[in-house]
């Protein structure tokens, strides 16, 4: 038995020249906001001594973009949906040039807060928008994946030049150059913008939904803040009560979305083939994505020795296989191989790169940075996939609540991902660390380090070289999770029949297996 997708190749236009212009002035804005993600890393010492924030003000000034944008995602694509895609996105990227302005000039931590918020909230507009817009269009399924993924690296790739750029920003200019940058693309995007991107928007999407929205944020945040707090904090208790909280805002969310006349998300989205599976796995692919670069960020700064910016340096190299990773995974699938197949295979090659990260000696450059590519690439081609599916099951007219989705199951599971695996290393380094060691070295690698700095001499050696060791022996452990966690997607995409969809060409249509 088979079903014809929402958008088959009879009634599908392929896309021309004005189309792929105006994805290459959507990708400008795309790179931008998830650059903003690591663009501090090397500017927060610069802030700190310029606007001499408080301790709580500067993890503020770090976390607040990424928390203002995972617990609005929801609300905007659902806006998107009823005002306007291409207006939403265009009131997005006036927002986040504005903040990104503001930023760059503020003259007290407050006002970089605040900005900061701002731009949470433009990058909240422009994820999803981007997405719907995508989907709108590239109405060919084969081109579609094509965009998609290039969707896919765009994003992978910002998360890594944005911690670079920073770097040279701030050796060669000033902190607040890591915020003017974004001006050239806003610019760029709301002068084209009008011109090249079609307008679309749901025909009848009723009334929004005011009480989804605090309930939505109330789910989103309290999980997230929880989250990100326990790898560096461990499980107290208030962390596990933030969570507690989320989750019983999240079932409050969803009887609403059940119940209300028009909700945010509609139910109706979870029962496009294959759409449920490729949200779960897409969550996937980001806890194996950031449980990884938890650890291998830190093995490169306080393993190997190398400054934040030699590390940042490094970590580009693998950016090269991942790179060519979406396109290869698109064409087999137009090629006639199943698209569960290569979903499948693309996490069997991050459990390759996981295991090669339980290899990983404490003196490893090249085989760690080897693990990375492997991995990563693997995740991509997963992703990008996922993405596809998930977007072509999407009517056209909820395609802005179907990539909030996508876009809050990422934010979720790379939370996931850093909470888990970075709990199972601690436990493994905390073992492993000699318990006659000073008790900072047993919290932190980190902490470990500074009490060895101010031990004489062979103390202080032979402490810090315990600390790198029981560090690398728990990426090894939380490798193995990571591992475990992946083998059971790839064998959950091989296995469920919703993704068992082979990707059309312009003359054959779409089919799903039953």
């Amino acid at each position: 038995m088979t079903n014809s997708t929402s958008d088959t190749a009879t009634s599908a236009t392929r896309a021309g020249r004005r189309e792929w212009t105006a994805l290459g002035v959507l990708m400008l804005p795309l790179l931008l906001v998830s650059m903003d993600v690591s663009v501090l890393y090397f500017a927060i010492p610069a802030i700190s001594a310029d606007l001499e924030p408080s301790s709580t003000q500067q993890l503020w000034i770090f976390d607040i973009y990424a928390f203002v944008l995972a617990g609005l995602l929801i609300t905007m694509g659902s806006l998107g949906d009823r005002i306007g895609r291409r207006k939403l996105l265009l009131i997005g990227a006036a927002a986040f040039g504005a903040a990104s302005l503001t930023a760059a000039y503020a003259n007290s931590a407050e006002t970089l807060i605040a900005a900061r918020a701002v731009l949470g909230i433009g990058g909240a507009t422009l994820m999803p928008s981007t997405m719907a817009l995508i989907r709108t269009m590239f109405t060919d399924p084969a081109q579609r994946a094509k965009a998609i993924g290039m969707w896919s690296g765009v994003m992978t790739a910002g998360i890594a030049l944005g911690s670079v750029l920073s770097g040279v920003l701030v050796q060669y200019f000033w902190w607040g150059s890591v915020f003017l940058v974004n001006l050239p693309a806003m610019t760029l995007l709301l002068v084209l913008g009008p011109f090249l991107l079609p307008e679309s928007k749901d025909p009848a999407p009723g009334r929004f939904d005011l009480l989804g929205v605090p309930l939505s944020m109330a789910a989103v945040l309290p999980v997230i803040y929880g989250l990100k707090e326990i790898p560096a904090e461990g499980w107290h208790v208030q962390y596990v009560v933030s969570i507690t909280v989320g989750l019983l805002f999240a079932a409050l969310f969803v009887q609403r979305q059940r119940t209300t006349a028009s909700p945010m998300i509609s139910p109706a989205l979870f029962r496009g083939p294959g759409f449920a599976p490729a949200v779960v796995l897409n969550l996937v692919s980001s806890f194996a994505i950031m449980g990884s670069a938890f650890f291998t960020t830190q093995y490169l700064q306080s393993v190997l020795g190398k400054s934040a910016m030699e590390a940042a340096l490094w970590a580009l190299l693998p950016s090269v296989p991942i790179g060519m990773a979406a396109p290869i995974a698109t064409q087999l699938v137009q090629k006639g191989v199943n698209r569960a197949y290569v979903v499948s295979g693309g996490f069997t090659i991050a459990v390759v790169g996981y295991g090669m990260l339980a290899l990983v000696g404490s003196h490893a450059l090249w085989l760690v940075l080897a693990a990375c590519g492997v991995l990563s690439s693997g995740v991509v081609v997963a992703i990008s996939q996922m993405t596809d599916l998930a977007l072509s099951a999407a009517p056209v007219e909820r395609a802005g609540s179907a990539s909030s989705l996508l876009e809050t199951g990422s934010e979720f599971g790379g939370a996931l991902g850093m909470a888990v695996l970075g709990s199972i290393g601690t436990a493994v380094y905390r073992h492993e660390i000699p318990s006659s060691a000073p008790a900072p070295a047993h919290e932190t690698l980190g902490g470990a380090l500074a009490v060895a700095g101010r031990l004489p001499g062979h103390a202080g050696d032979a402490l810090a070289a315990a600390a790198r060791e029981a560090f690398t022996k728990g990426m090894h452990g939380a490798a193995i999770a990571g591992a475990v966690v992946l083998a059971g997607a790839a064998v959950a995409a091989a296995t469920l029949r919703r993704i068992h969809v082979r990707q059309t060409t312009a003359a054959e249509p779409e089919r799903v297996s039953a």
